[in-house]
């Protein structure tokens, strides 16, 4: 059995590993309060999947080969359109995103997905700052603004401010320059004091999602998972087999 994926719990569902077992897919719901009982085997390219069909890869790359990676190209977009033909024709949402205690980036999305894409990204507070006809208008804008906001915030930077507030203050500094349209505070229900351990492992209590990451009690040690990390693994059933042991533990 193989983590051939995720879902974030931004959308109306609920967050999941996607698990590939004999070419099928199947979903592992991550509800808070449930368990995860799975060691970590051998990574290797997580192959590809077609609806609930998995085409296996045993190539060493992980979580995917050469073969099986796929870049978004609009990610990358500055303006100038990196494909053959435009098609990005509908309103767009310049947004700034916070993340505890006091990292903000500023991005771009289509308008109608803009709440889910920020919870998407874990993000604690945000900013509606402009909606634009589409996508390569926004994406000039998003450039201008990145030259004084950053554009991205690596999961663990994201990680190390789980548990505490954002700086409020540094917050409404922030916004005075951009007049925001709308703007949002969004609480995932994980009720940390404190940053959890940033680990890779698939074993222990739910506690909950935020964004991409996964977080599981284990042993009196709260752990962050991204998501991403667990992509491309074999599982075993037996837990014991995770290389790492829990710091609450000593």
């Amino acid at each position: 059995m193989q983590v051939v994926g995720y879902e974030t719990a931004a959308g109306d569902g609920s967050a999941a590993l996607y698990l590939a077992t004999d070419g099928r897919v199947h979903a592992e719901p991550l509800d808070p309060g449930t368990r995860l009982d799975y060691g970590l085997g051998a990574r290797h390219c997580a192959g590809a999947v077609d609806g609930n069909t998995h085409y296996a890869c045993d190539r060493d790359d992980a979580p995917y080969c050469v073969q099986h990676a796929s870049t978004w190209v609009c990610a990358r977009c500055t303006g100038d359109c990196l494909k053959d033909e435009m098609d990005c024709y509908e309103d767009h949402a310049i947004y700034l995103a916070a993340f505890a205690p006091d990292t903000f980036k500023v991005g771009v999305t289509r308008e109608w997905r803009l709440d889910t894409r920020l919870r998407e990204q874990g993000a604690d507070r945000a900013a509606h700052l402009r909606t634009v006809s589409n996508g390569r208008v926004a994406r000039e804008i998003e450039a201008d603004v990145a030259t004084e906001i950053p554009d991205r915030v690596r999961v663990p930077h994201k990680i190390s401010g789980f548990g505490r507030r954002v700086d409020e203050a540094a917050w409404e500094a922030l916004l005075v320059d951009f007049d925001p349209i709308e703007t949002f505070a969004f609480d995932y229900g994980l009720d940390l004091d404190a940053a959890p351990v940033a680990d890779t492992v698939a074993t222990g209590k739910i506690r909950g999602t935020k964004g991409r990451v996964l977080c599981l009690d284990r042993g009196g040690t709260t752990y962050a998972v991204d998501m991403r990390d667990l992509v491309g693994y074999e599982l075993t059933d037996d837990a014991t087999a995770d290389r790492q042991s829990s710091l609450g533990a000593f």
